[in-house]
């Protein structure tokens, strides 16, 4: 079983900066894709970013490529969201979530129902 505790979540104003990070704890994480979810009042969980067991393939949402960067480091099992030029719409709970059926393999998933274990979640609110 595997724990996930995010961090780094808060208000900032518009076009400003956060990094969260996701901790793992429990297993290894090392051979598994990762990825950051968000939920905004009233909607659905959607996909932000997910990143492949070693790094080398990364897939973002329309609404955040170029302005959100997900990165990992397995040797201290954690996984990164760098969040820049943040709007009002970017504020949601943000959740990391992994995919432990992914398993070394270079492909990666946007469904909500693919992710096995998942994160208490981190509040990030952009003021305008």
């Amino acid at each position: 079983q595997v724990q996930l505790v995010e961090s780094g979540g808060g208000l900032v104003q518009a076009g400003g900066s956060l990094r969260l990070s996701c901790a793992a704890s429990g297993r290894t994480i090392s051979r598994d894709a990762m990825g950051w979810f968000r939920q905004a009042p009233g909607k659905e969980r959607e996909f932000v970013a997910a990143i492949t067991w070693n790094g080398g393939s990364t897939r973002y949402a329309d609404s955040v490529k170029g302005r959100f960067t997900i990165s990992r480091d397995n040797a201290k099992n954690t996984v990164y969201l760098q969040m820049n030029s943040l709007q009002p719409e970017d504020t949601a709970v943000y959740y990391c979530a992994v995919d432990l059926r992914s398993y070394y393999s270079v492909r990666l998933f946007i469904e909500v129902a693919r992710y096995d274990y998942w994160g208490q979640g981190t509040q990030v609110t952009v003021s305008s």
